[in-house]
C-alpha cells in the first residue's frame, strides 16, 4: 500500500511539472509573439513615417523650384546692374594707376652693369 501511495505520488509529481513545464513553455511562445507584434507594429509606423517624409520631401521640392528660377533670375539681374555699376569705376582706378605701375617698372627696370675701363698693355 505505502509503495503504491508513493508511486501514485510520483507520477503526480511528474504530471504536474509537466503540465508546468508546458505552461511556462506556453508563456515563452505567447511572449514571443507578443514581442514579434510589437516588432512588426513599430517597424511598420517607421516605414509609414518615412514614406510620409519622403511625400513631404517631394512636395517641398515642387513648391520651391519655381521660387528658386525666380530667385536666379533676380540674381543674374542684379550682378548684372552691378557690373554695369563697377565697370566705369574699374576703368578710372585702372587709367589713375597705369602711370604709376608704368613709373614703378621703370624704376625697377635692371640697370646695366658698369664695365671697368679696359686696359691697355
Amino acid at each position: 500500500m505505502k509503495l503504491s501511495l508513493i508511486v501514485a505520488v510520483a507520477v503526480l509529481a511528474l504530471a504536474h511539472g509537466s503540465f508546468a513545464q508546458d505552461a511556462t513553455d506556453l508563456q515563452k511562445i505567447g511572449q514571443y509573439f507578443e514581442e514579434m507584434k510589437n516588432k512588426m507594429t513599430q517597424d511598420l509606423t517607421e516605414f509609414m513615417r518615412s514614406q510620409d517624409l519622403t511625400s513631404q520631401a517631394q512636395s517641398l521640392q515642387t513648391q520651391l523650384e519655381p521660387l528658386a528660377s525666380q530667385v536666379q533670375e533676380q540674381l543674374k539681374t542684379v550682378a548684372a546692374s552691378v557690373e554695369e555699376q563697377i565697370k566705369p569705376m574699374a576703368a578710372s582706378v585702372q587709367a589713375q594707376i597705369q602711370p604709376m605701375v608704368t613709373e614703378f617698372q621703370k624704376q625697377t627696370k635692371p640697370k646695366p652693369l658698369l664695365r671697368p675701363p679696359s686696359i691697355m698693355t
